[in-house]
């Protein structure tokens, strides 16, 4: 059967991923569910897999198995373009490699995305005017699984519409049995390996999540604000204060609403204007306590007065600083950002509202100095943007500095590589100026913290709460649990790996699990091998870890990428992949990152549904070298090729009629001898071949997208197919029966290239391919199965001789056309053309295709001549080679054709003048922006170019 005239997405889409899924090709080959004969087929493939290394040296085989971990989308997604690309480039790296004779697996999942999920749930509520309060942890929980059960799986569902081939049998959620128990694990070891504490430190605190954040989920953004400096009278002083020093001090900050918290005001030891201050006491304004005048290195003598106020539960030097001291820690604020009882009259206040009534009060007083515009930095929670805190609060943190050591060492050994490099200094920047990771959430949503608190002990006041094996001096050996897995010790606290019974200090059956779940970023760091059965040493476990790469984005380098390294060495003992590909951020056409909040996203479904999945896979892909700039017309190239690649298999199979030779041997070719185009095409396919291998094995996928395209289109398409027609409508018997070989084996191996791109369309124009192969029955169930075109047949179809004599016939045809264009003549117009050519070689390469170049240039007659004098109306274009001309008396009025020509030369000369004029007005070049200069200089460059082809128009006249 031919294939319909329209290429139908929605039908090819739904029939084929159908078929993939439920015959388990997604699945690893060693899984063995593919059935007999299925593949990977050996189809057309015979080489030496020894003589081939994978990218670190490894020799690929069943031995050595290709795998990647999906980034779990988080429960709540839906998928925008970011997924689309990210998976994109995953799909085709997958199916790639499985063409490629691998054990190839892509595990996906999903993130139970802790702050997120419990928001969505939590909004649901207050439709029905409740909150999570009313139902309690436990009927609370019930109702996010009951939600996440309805709704968790509309990301994957949308990632089939991609086209992602997934084992969806592996497919883990960060809160399933399995990782819960990996978490709890992980937790437990770290403690006992001294890695994770718990204490009061300075956190990044979200008053609108009501939860701690880490460093990375707290990003900061420059705000314009304001700079405050305050007087702080020296105590038993009165006003009116002249005098700096002697009787009041000047203190500048930005939060002034944190003033009610300060228990001291420091100064650099080795400052001479405040020497005499250290020791004596200045009192605090609006709450008349006296505070302490302390000396301390931090303080820096050249910012500002020289004096700072010492918060220490708002601010994390402060923090330390006060530690140093033995200074109190007074928190002045509620969790939900409003003034607490610590903060006297201004207890009951939003923050900011209070920020405002304690300026206007400190100016009722003089004691308001001035404000100074200031711009800073300042945390805003990654999930509602909301101003973060700097709060004091009992949390629990990992000790990341050993870990980031070990990751430090492994990079710099080669064990980790990042594409592209410049990320490589981003990465371990970070890890060397690493700070412990803040991992306790005040939310309902994840995995409760593995740690029970013994009420008897506290109430006995035998313990502070805290549990901080890292600051002790016994070694970690100490921590280790019993054989039930808990974890004794004197802080009135037992981490263990299952529920205690009861207090191993005192014996109370008294416990109460701590409240507070883990980041989710927890779970996610230990997703490679976490989704493989660890902590039990599966099979998977031992056959797929570690994985292969890891496809990102570069927000989260430091969220899951480096955590993900750190976990992998601490846990596993190796890395989880060794390499790391970054790609570009998706775009909207303006250069803003396109996002629903921006109002610029588009709909990949959306896209999907009118153009195909192939059309969006293919254009995002070619247009992902960097970031990728998208707009709605853009995906109409991917689409374009589709239709492209499905109308010259449509005429490839029209002409293969009755034909049931297809072979895809290259042997089949051994002493044939071919025609000059046909020996071009192998040999450009050959060519072409090794070269998307070698951008694929760098992750140069856009590279590899637009070899193809250029390829398809321009090659096989415009001119192979054109050359064909000829060859296959002629006489020759033996010519036509070759030409219909190298066009199915050309365009067969074409489909296999395409296949990690665009799987639909090749899947479906595929199978008609199979039904004209003498040997079809033996291919294998899906192309996806087919082998890797790679080396088949290496140096076979080398042919630079048949590529030299090929471009020779392009250059005459496409000079002939540009003269046409230059002209103005219609194609309609059959010319008369002479190519002259000195050299002889070149010459009879040209008399043999003269039918072709009549054919493809619309001519009435040429002359293949080595000696040639221009004679009456002629045009010329010049090769290096040989010149083509054309008559074009009785096409073109000469004298009209000249006006007109000069008339548009007049013109560019003006435009030039006008480009000029602009360029050289000192006012407009001072003040322009870089980039209108830019485009000013580029605007020149073009018209001058113009002018020249008008030039030698009005010479060829």
């Amino acid at each position: 059967m031919d294939l319909d005239k329209q290429y139908n997405s929605k039908e090819v889409e739904q029939k084929w991923y159908s078929l993939w899924e439920s015959k388990g090709f997604f699945r690893p080959k060693s899984d063995g569910k593919w059935g007999p004969g299925t593949g990977p087929s050996s189809l057309g493939k015979k080489e030496d897999k020894s003589s081939q290394r994978e990218p670190d040296g490894r020799v690929p085989g069943p031995e050595c198995p290709y795998v990647i971990v999906i980034p779990p989308p988080n429960v709540t997604g839906i998928l925008h373009m970011g997924h689309a690309l990210n998976n994109t480039i995953q799909d085709i790296l997958i199916r790639w490699n499985r063409m490629k004779g691998k054990d190839a697996l892509w595990v996906p999942g999903v993130d139970h995305a802790g702050i997120a999920t419990q928001n969505v749930v939590e909004k649901k509520l207050a439709k029905e005017n409740k909150t999570r309060w009313d139902l309690g942890r436990e009927k609370f929980l019930e109702e996010v699984w009951r939600w996440k059960n309805e709704h968790g799986d509309t990301i994957t569902r949308q990632l089939r519409r991609l086209g992602a081939s997934c084992d969806w049998t592996r497919e883990r959620f960060t809160m399933d049995e399995g990782l819960s128990r990996a978490v709890r694990e992980a937790f437990v070891t770290l403690y006992e390996r001294g890695l994770i504490y718990r204490g009061n430190y300075i956190i990044n605190w979200c008053p609108r999540c009501q939860t701690a954040l880490s460093d990375e989920e707290a990003a900061h953004k420059d705000v314009q604000g304001g700079l405050y400096h305050i007087i702080y009278p020296i105590a038993g002083k009165t006003a009116p204060y002249e005098k700096m020093g002697a009787d009041h001090i000047v203190v500048a900050t930005t939060r002034p609403e944190t003033m009610l918290g300060d228990t001291a005001v420091a100064v650099h030891p080795g400052d001479a204007r405040y020497r005499d201050l250290i020791g004596k006491n200045v009192l605090l304004p609006l709450m008349d306590r006296e505070i302490p005048v302390i000396a301390d290195e931090f303080v820096d003598p050249e910012f500002g007065t020289g004096i700072v106020k010492v918060t220490p539960a708002h601010d994390p030097n402060d923090f330390q600083m006060g530690h140093r001291h033995g200074l109190e820690q007074i928190n002045v604020m509620t969790p939900d950002g409003k003034m607490n009882e610590r903060a006297g009259s201004y207890a009951g206040m939003d923050r900011f509202e209070a920020r405002k009534k304690i300026l206007r009060d400190l100016e009722e007083k003089g004691l308001f100095l001035r404000r100074d515009s200031h711009l800073h930095a300042v945390g805003h929670c990654y999930r509602c943007d909301t101003v973060v805190e700097p709060y004091l609060s009992k949390q629990w943190f990992v000790k990341m500095q050993p870990l980031a050591e070990k990751a430090l060492k492994a990079h710099e050994e080669g064990k980790t590589v990042f594409y592209p490099d410049r990320w490589t200094k981003v990465y371990t920047n970070w890890l060397k100026g690493i700070r412990d990771w803040c991992i306790s959430r005040q939310i309902w949503w994840g995995h409760q913290i593995p740690a029970w608190h013994c009420t008897q002990c506290q109430a006995a006041g035998l313990v502070s709460g805290d549990s901080h094996p890292a600051k002790t001096k016994t070694s970690p050996g100490s921590f280790r649990g019993k054989p039930d897995g808990r974890v004794p010790g004197g802080d009135g606290i037992i981490v263990a790996r299952e529920e205690p019974s009861q207090c191993p200090a005192c014996g109370s059956t008294d416990l109460k699990q701590d409240p507070d779940v883990l980041d989710t970023w927890f779970s996610s760091w230990l997703w490679p091998f976490s989704t493989l059965g660890w902590p039990e040493n599966t099979g998977d476990l031992k056959k797929f870890y570690p994985t292969s790469d890891l496809i990102t984005a570069p927000e989260i380098i430091f969220f899951w990428v480096a955590r993900m390294i750190m976990a992998g060495l601490e846990f596993m003992g190796e890395v989880p992949f060794t390499r790391i590909n970054i790609h570009g951020t998706v775009r909207a056409a303006s250069g803003l990152k396109m996002s629903k909040s921006l109002g610029n996203s588009i709909d990949p479904l959306e896209v999907i549904n009118e153009m195909g999945a192939d059309a969006l896979r293919y254009s995002m892909i070619m247009l992902s070298a960097q970031d990728v700039y998208l707009s709605r017309e853009k995906f109409e190239v991917g689409r374009n090729f589709t239709n492209k690649v499905w109308n010259a298999c449509r005429f490839v199979l029209r002409s293969l009629e009755d034909f049931k030779e297809g072979s895809v041997d290259p042997e089949q070719f051994k002493g044939m001898e071919l025609s000059l185009p046909s020996r071009w095409i192998l040999s450009r396919l050959e060519e072409k071949t090794a070269e998307i291998e070698r951008h694929l094995s760098q992750f140069g996928l856009a590279q590899a997208t637009s070899e193809l395209y250029h390829f398809v289109w321009d090659d096989f398409c415009d001119w192979y197919i054109e050359l064909a027609k000829t060859m296959i409508q002629g006489r020759d018997e033996a010519l036509k029966l070759q030409t219909r070989k190298v066009l199915f084996f050309v365009c067969e191996r074409i489909l296999r290239l395409l296949h990690p791109f665009m799987p639909f369309v090749t899947e479906e124009v595929w199978h008609k391919f199979k039904e004209k192969a003498a040997d079809g029955v033996s291919w294998p169930e899906s192309i996806m199965l087919a082998a890797w075109p790679h080396d088949e047949g290496a140096e076979k179809f080398r042919d630079p001789g048949a590529q030299r004599a090929v471009s020779f016939l392009q250059d005459a045809v496409r000079g002939i056309r540009d003269l046409r264009a230059r002209f103005q003549i219609a194609p309609a117009n059959k010319l008369k053309a002479v190519i002259a050519c000195k050299e002889k070689a070149a010459l009879e390469i040209l008399r043999c295709f003269e039918r072709e170049v009549k054919s493809l240039a619309r001519l009435e007659s040429l002359e293949c001549v080595s000696q040639f004098k221009k004679q009456g109306a002629m045009v010329a274009s010049s090769f290096a080679d040989f010149d083509v001309y054309i008559l074009v008396g009785g096409i073109l009025d000469l004298a009209e054709e000249k006006k007109r020509v000069q008339k548009k030369i007049a013109e560019t000369e003006i435009w030039i003048q006008g480009i000029r004029k602009k360029l050289d007005n000192p006012s407009f070049a001072s003040r322009a922006p870089a980039e209108i200069l830019e485009k000013e200089k580029e605007k020149l460059n073009d018209a001058k170019k113009i002018l020249i082809s008008y030039q030698e128009q009005l010479a060829g006249l």
